[in-house]
């Protein structure tokens, strides 16, 4: 059955094509399996809660009748400011508006957030441009830049809020413009389409734009929500969307609301957050995290822009789902918020998630997968300018950036066919990575560090994290992370940025390890020198083999290419090193079109490597899973950064040939 809604209608109707619903919501209420709900171009100023699922055989299709005219926003129109003082005008609304929820007394925070708890959930929007929040009236009035900010010449236009009764009362510095002449919005609600309750599963949310909802910090052992989000249910596909001005996150593939464990280092303080996410990840096995019954969702062709927290986020709830072909950007730019949960995607726990042909770019981090990466693939994706403006200060509680950051997790993980033109290309603070044609300007961070609670907090303490059954979510057991068990095979490593000569400054800014290339795995084993160590030929004796068990795991590198300064694996038996001659890489974009200008291929001079492929990469260690497609099916690295062939041998990095590499890439 088709049900349609049109904001436009003159009285409210009964979802027939003569006689529309004016709200989505009512559609939302009657939709059963194999519906289809068919919104009329219009601004939509409400929440909407799906309360029905669809079934796998049976979606429920909610789909704006035209590509991005129906409007689904958190915000109202803030009309008839009065003048306070020059540039500084005055709003107040009566609280009835907000209900149970006014974003003017929430302040963003929570666990894993390190920014000072001084910013609200609430947001004034300037034509569709969120303005900055100020501590203080007179930090308002002055109007003064926010040194992080990574939009300095916006960061002046501020606000200000505090109650007064039964009212909030907004202060806003418009720079000289009249808000009564310009489009001026502030936020109310909290999401735009996402069902209250978990298990409704199976919907198509097609061809929407979505913006500026006072969603919430969204740590992972919280309730995570997001203006867009299936809340703990499975077989959701959002596609076509273009979503922008989130507070905090945009799309949720999150974590339930557990009234044990929400926020419980924040509220308690007596168990670490570490700890606590141990605990989720155990209770969500209790409360039905299962293949069969979470995740599996699908989201593509989106445009995720200017959202505080992140474009997507999600603990759990994302397992098997595949995220392709968005455009994800300016992501954290403000700077006002800051924590472990900041990225242009933030995933923990990506079973068999796989993120391809994505293009990221201008955010504080590309893709952060913390936390079980399990059979993730990272590919064909497009990474850039992942890093703050030259010059710009790091706030408060803000994080490092990269194009990818892979935290704490057992592996297998495979980053393959990406191209990644940040300052730093890979956080690799965890083990079981394999990078396979890559082209990587930026160097790795965090090699053999970051995964433990440092001595000058609790004497060291190591942080233990999961790992799975096999494609599925049943826990397999814990461990902590001894590094290395990585694979770097096939990329190109060319050293583009200047170096920090102040190396306190470069480590604060998360550059631990500034130079390009795998030189810093040098002290890794190969596998030959690990397993030597074992005897196998001999009985087993623990004692003698105790500090194998607990010492880093060997590194496979080969078949690399290094130009300007990056530096090889000393161990490296087959590569190409030319620090003769100057390699250039630089994105160009035309009309909204992006292609590299590069001399690269060039330079490789004829030097071919082999076809990797699943059995090449092996298991990952600690799952003792292979380096595969989740379906168990074997990966043969026979297709490029574009799809194209390479044939029976293969040059370093994400395409085929030179001639692909002049081709448009996004």
């Amino acid at each position: 059955m088709k049900i349609y809604v049109d904001s436009a209608a003159p009285r409210q109707g009964n979802g027939r094509k003569e006689t529309p619903f004016k709200h989505i919501n009512d559609a939302a209420k009657v939709a059963a399996p194999g519906d289809e709900v068919i919104v009329a171009s219009g601004i939509y100023r409400e929440y909407v809660d799906p309360v029905h699922a669809g079934t796998e055989d049976a979606r429920i299709v909610y789909r704006s009748e035209e590509l991005l005219g129906a409007v689904i926003t958190g915000a109202e129109p803030a009309l008839h400011w009065e003048r306070y003082q020059d540039n500084i005008w005055v709003y107040r609304v009566d609280n009835g508006v907000f209900g149970n929820y006014n974003p003017y007394t929430t302040f963003v925070g929570g666990d894993w957030y390190f920014a000072p708890v001084v910013r609200h959930t609430g947001a004034v929007y300037l034509n569709d441009r969120q303005l900055y929040e100020a501590e203080s009236l007179e930090e308002c009035i002055k109007g003064e830049v926010y040194p992080p900010s990574w939009e300095p010449e916006w960061s002046v236009y501020k606000w200000y809020t505090e109650q007064d009764g039964n009212e909030t009362v907004i202060y806003a510095n418009f720079q000289g413009k009249d808000p009564n002449a310009e489009k001026v919005e502030i936020n109310v609600r909290r999401n735009c389409f996402m069902p209250s309750k978990t298990g409704v599963g199976y919907i198509t949310f097609s061809g929407f734009a979505v913006n500026k909802a006072a969603t919430t910090w969204a740590p992972p052992a919280a309730y995570q929500d997001g203006m867009i989000g299936p809340h703990w249910s499975k077989g959701w596909i959002i596609e076509d969307c273009d979503i922008s001005n989130s507070k905090c996150s945009g799309i949720s593939l999150g974590k339930y609301y557990d009234e044990e464990n929400d926020h419980y280092f924040t509220r308690k303080k007596v168990k670490s957050p570490t700890q606590m996410e141990r605990d989720a990840v155990c209770r969500g096995q209790y409360h039905g995290w299962t293949k069969e019954t979470v995740g599996s969702h699908i989201v593509r062709r989106c445009h995720i822009h200017h959202c505080e927290q992140t474009g997507i986020v999600g603990r759990m709830g994302c397992v098997f789902s595949l995220i392709e072909d968005n455009n994800i950007h300016h992501i954290n730019n403000m700077q006002q918020l800051g924590g472990a949960e900041i990225s242009g995607i933030k995933l923990h726990a990506a079973i068999d998630v796989v993120m391809r042909r994505n293009h990221i770019h201008h955010s504080t981090m590309g893709i952060w997968t913390d936390w079980e990466a399990q059979g993730t693939r990272i590919s064909q994706n497009l990474l850039h300018d992942n890093h703050s403006p030259e010059g710009t200060p790091m706030a408060e509680g803000a994080m490092c950036s990269q194009d990818i950051f892979v935290e704490v997790s057992h592996g297998p993980t495979l980053i393959d066919n990406n191209i990644m033109l940040s300052r730093a290309a890979l956080r690799i603070a965890t083990e079981g990575v394999a990078c396979v044609h890559n082209l990587m300007l930026g160097s790795f961070t965090a090699v053999g560090t970051g995964t433990d609670h440092s001595a000058d907090e609790a004497g060291s303490q190591p942080r233990y994290t999961p790992y799975h059954i096999r494609h599925r979510t049943e826990v397999a057991g814990f461990n902590t992370i001894l590094h290395g068990d990585d694979r770097i095979y096939n990329n190109i490593f060319v050293q583009t940025y200047p170096m920090f000569e102040d190396a306190g400054e470069a480590e604060a800014f998360g550059y631990d390890n500034q130079v390009a290339g795998t030189a810093v795995f040098d002290e890794y084993p190969t596998y030959d020198e690990w397993i030597a160590h074992f005897e196998l030929d001999k009985p087993a004796d623990m004692h003698k083999l105790m500090p194998y068990h607990f010492g880093h795991l060997p590194v496979w590198i080969n078949g690399n290419a290094y130009f300007n300064g990056a530096k090889a694996f000393k161990k490296e038996l087959s590569n190409l090193v030319n620090d003769q001659e100057q390699a250039s890489v630089e994105l160009v974009e035309k009309d909204g079109e992006y292609f590299l200008k590069t001399n690269v291929y060039d330079l490789l001079d004829g030097y071919k490597t082999g076809i990797i492929n699943s059995d090449i990469l092996g298991y990952a260690f600690e799952p003792e899973q292979r380096f595969e497609d989740p379906d168990g099916s074997t990966i043969i690295f026979t297709e490029d950064y574009l799809g194209g062939h390479r044939g029976v041998a293969a040059v370093p990095g994400p395409f085929a040939s030179k001639e692909a590499a002049a081709k448009k890439i996004w």
